[in-house]
């Protein structure tokens, strides 16, 4: 069983952590679990805090960052399982469109067209995150029994920001080239 980040730092599971407690709690188990303070120690000592000193700095590395603590979450649930990534239809039938004029612009660079797709992620992405903000606050006060239904409203919304960030990453190429 992989060490919980959350519990290694003893911090409530949260999508917004305070940062300040995160990067103390960082900073404190790095001086302990620092090797050279162990470099008397047995070679199994050593071998522990090395593991230790290394759990530390990719706790830190995923808690510290919003996406990565997401995705991170969302599959201490389960929630992120391959294949099974499916999105909303009614998602799917409003970025239809823009797809199309990506594949489009494939053909006929067009800077307009870029930026006026560019103009519609954005938008779409502020009302993403409009929309989750809430639930991502409220998230840590919520009774156990009513957290599911918050963590699959993130999923959905991780998995839609996900996708429009692939669009953001396609129009980033066509942008270049008109």
């Amino acid at each position: 069983m992989d060490t919980n980040y959350f519990d290694f730092y003893s911090l409530p599971e949260t999508f917004q952590p305070d940062e300040a407690a995160l990067k103390r709690q960082y900073y404190t188990l790095s001086r302990q679990y620092h090797p050279d303070f162990h470099a008397t120690e047995g070679p199994e000592r050593q071998q522990e805090i090395l593991h230790l000193a290394t759990l530390n700095t990719n706790a830190y590395r995923t808690l510290s960052d919003p996406d990565l603590r997401m995705a991170y979450i969302l599959g201490l649930h389960g929630l992120l399982e391959e294949g099974k990534q499916e999105l909303p239809p009614d998602f799917l039938m409003e970025v239809m469109e823009l797809n199309e004029q990506l594949m489009e612009l494939e053909f006929e660079p067009d800077a307009e067209v870029v930026q006026r797709i560019e103009n519609e992620v954005n938008t779409l992405s502020e009302t993403l995150d409009a929309g989750i903000e809430p639930v991502l606050a409220g998230y840590p006060g919520l009774p156990v029994d009513v957290r599911p239904q918050a963590l699959q409203q993130v999923r959905t919304y991780y998995l839609k920001r996900r996708y429009l960030l692939r669009i953001q990453e396609s129009l980033s190429k066509f942008a270049t080239r008109s």
